[in-house]
């Protein structure tokens, strides 16, 4: 245990790895399958997903990139978000809350300071198949850590929470005697409020609403870093939680522009009808509809290898440990940064255009094929794209990388 790294390496290639790897992926279909069935009336009721991450649970999902040696399947972050991207095909939501369940659980691997409590963390997580949220936002006022005896109580507010009532742990940042103080806490602990405000007209099952702490306490035990000074500049290594973040929005507003092609491909053949003076019988013998569906399906493929390789690209650096310098970090980050910058654009236009392949009667509302395009839409405000696209041309043009915040 004395590289905390080694519990993030992938498992060995062997038959057994293979096969739980298969397994896994079969599972993601199949609760993605579920999903898309379901899809338009979980849109609809907009309930927290206490029964999809449960699903995610029982499926194994949860514990997929652990290390085999505390009890997960030892998955690599490519095939990580591979998942992610397979199980947003059928609802954005839970795939958004399986990726963010995997950054925030991995966070400790590469970011604590002492790697038995990473250990400690980790396998208290396979053990029990805990799901791990955060309340980091950064552009919210900030919570505070005061002293009371022999522990510190937590107080204060964060405005967007995903996973706010389902999380079992969470990842929090707070400013104590003016110094930031980060830790993982559990949420069962009295003083955790989540909100039921989340009313936004996208990621309506990401349960992102707004959490309070009211005299939370919060131990020694609790915190995975010293203090540190609002200024310094943490470990390289702590950082990668930002390219990986943005590697999950990437794969999980893909899988979301998969699934509305799917959908819009089953309803074309057969519900569609061939335009008047198309000359053909068959709305799938169009031209026009089998022009757009080639577009698209090919724009779609160019972002997934892009993505993917953004991902192999994020890993290598990440395997470096320690040792990785901020230049390897940034230039891999750049890599993800590229991917998300075409993800969204991709996104964005798979999900609006599929109305054309559909037609006007595709636009009832029963169907909920908008929610597709107010998914990504939604979440694609998260940080404007037009930044992340600063950022590669600066590195493109001057060599810069990007500075290390939790949104570059």
């Amino acid at each position: 245990m004395s590289n905390v790294h080694f519990l993030r390496e992938p498992a060995p290639v062997n038959a057994e790895h293979d096969e739980r790897r298969r397994e896994l992926f079969a599972r993601a279909e199949a609760l993605s399958t579920d999903l898309a069935r379901r899809g338009a009336e979980l849109d609809r009721v907009g309930a927290p997903p206490r029964e999809e991450i449960e699903a995610l649970r029982q499926a194994g999902l949860l514990t997929a990139l652990h290390s085999p040696e505390i009890g997960g399947a030892g998955l690599s972050w490519i095939d990580g978000l591979r998942l992610v991207r397979i199980v947003a095909r059928g609802e954005s939501s839970i795939g958004q809350l399986l990726g963010y369940h995997y950054v925030n659980s991995q966070y400790v691997y590469w970011a604590a300071a002492d790697p038995r409590q990473a250990w400690v963390l980790g396998a208290e997580t396979v053990e029990r198949q805990l799901y791990w949220g955060a309340a980091v936002h950064p552009r919210d006022p900030g919570l505070t850590l005061e002293r009371c005896g022999a522990h510190y109580v937590l107080n204060g507010r964060k405005t967007f929470s995903t996973g706010a009532h389902v999380s079992d742990r969470i990842n929090v940042n707070a400013t104590l005697d003016g110094k930031i103080a980060n830790f993982v806490v559990p949420t069962d602990r009295p003083g955790y409020i989540a909100n039921d405000d989340w009313d936004n007209i996208g990621q309506r099952l990401s349960d992102s609403g707004s959490v309070e702490f009211r005299d939370f306490p919060v131990y020694g035990r609790d915190f995975i870093q010293a203090l540190a000074e609002p200024l310094d500049p943490p470990p390289v290594q702590a950082t990668f939680n930002t390219p990986l973040i943005q590697l999950v929005f990437v794969n999980f507003y893909l899988g979301t522009a998969q699934g509305a092609l799917a959908a819009a491909l089953d309803y074309v053949r057969s519900t569609t009808r061939p335009w008047v003076t198309s000359g053909v019988e068959r709305a799938g013998d169009d031209p026009y509809i089998l022009e757009a569906i080639g577009e698209l399906q090919t724009n779609l493929k160019a972002s997934v290898a892009l993505a993917d390789a953004a991902a192999a690209a994020v890993e290598a650096a990440l395997s470096e440990g320690s040792s990785v310098t901020a230049e390897a970090r940034g230039a891999a980050a750049i890599e993800a940064y590229a991917a998300k910058v075409h993800s969204t654009h991709v996104a964005l236009d798979v999900t609006a255009r599929v109305f054309e392949l559909m037609g006007a009667r595709a636009t009832a509302g029963h169907y909920r094929f908008d929610r597709y395009w107010r998914n990504v839409r939604t979440h694609t405000l998260h940080d404007p794209v037009a930044y992340k696209a600063r950022e590669v041309g600066d590195f493109a043009l001057n060599g810069r990388i990007p500075p290390i915040s939790l949104y570059s």
